[in-house]
C-alpha cells in the first residue's frame, strides 16, 4: 500500500481547488507568501498541462531555477510542491481540468504572481513560441511581476 505522508511528510489538506482550462491556456505562476504559504499536491482530472515550478527559497540550492512535468489523465502523475515555490502550467488540450489539495487556506493579501516568461528565470514552456496566437493569459497573469520586482518588495522566501 503506497502511503503518500511516507514521500511527503504528515500533511493536513485543508482544501480542494478545481481549475477548468483549454488548450492554450497559461496559469501562473502563483505562491502565497508566509504565514499563508501552501504545500500543493497537483493532478489532472481529464486532459494534460505542463506543470511548471520555480523555487524561490533564497536558502535552497536550486533557488531561481525551474523544472517542468508533464501531468494527464492517463499517466495518473501527481505533483508535491512544497510551500516557497511559485507554480504554474500550461493547458496541453482542451477541458483539462486539474485538482489542487492545498495544506493551507487562499489568502488574497498574501497572494503573488511571478511573470510567466520572466526574463531572469526563462522557463521553456514547449510550443509557446510557434503559438503565441492561440495563448490565452489572464489579465491577473499577465500584469503579475518580474523576479526582480518580487525581489526588491521581499516577496521571496529566506
Amino acid at each position: 500500500k503506497n502511503n503518500l505522508s511516507k514521500f511527503i511528510g504528515p500533511k493536513n489538506f485543508v482544501q480542494d481547488n478545481i481549475s477548468i482550462s483549454n488548450k492554450y491556456v497559461i496559469r501562473g505562476m502563483h505562491y502565497q507568501l508566509n504565514p499563508s504559504a501552501q504545500g500543493k499536491l497537483i493532478s489532472t482530472i481529464n486532459g494534460g498541462i505542463y506543470d511548471v515550478i520555480v523555487d524561490l527559497r533564497r536558502s535552497s540550492r536550486t533557488f531561481k531555477t525551474w523544472a517542468g512535468v508533464n501531468l494527464d489523465s492517463k499517466n495518473k502523475t501527481i505533483l508535491w510542491i512544497p510551500s516557497g515555490f511559485a507554480h504554474g502550467f500550461l493547458s496541453l488540450e482542451d477541458n483539462t481540468i486539474v485538482n489542487y489539495k492545498v495544506d493551507n487556506y487562499w489568502n488574497k493579501s498574501l497572494e503573488r504572481s511571478l511573470k510567466w516568461n520572466d526574463s531572469e528565470i526563462k522557463i521553456n514552456w514547449p510550443d509557446v513560441n510557434e503559438n503565441l496566437q492561440f495563448l490565452n493569459i489572464s489579465d491577473k497573469d499577465n500584469d503579475a511581476k518580474s523576479f526582480e520586482e518580487l525581489e526588491e518588495e521581499g516577496a521571496i522566501f529566506e
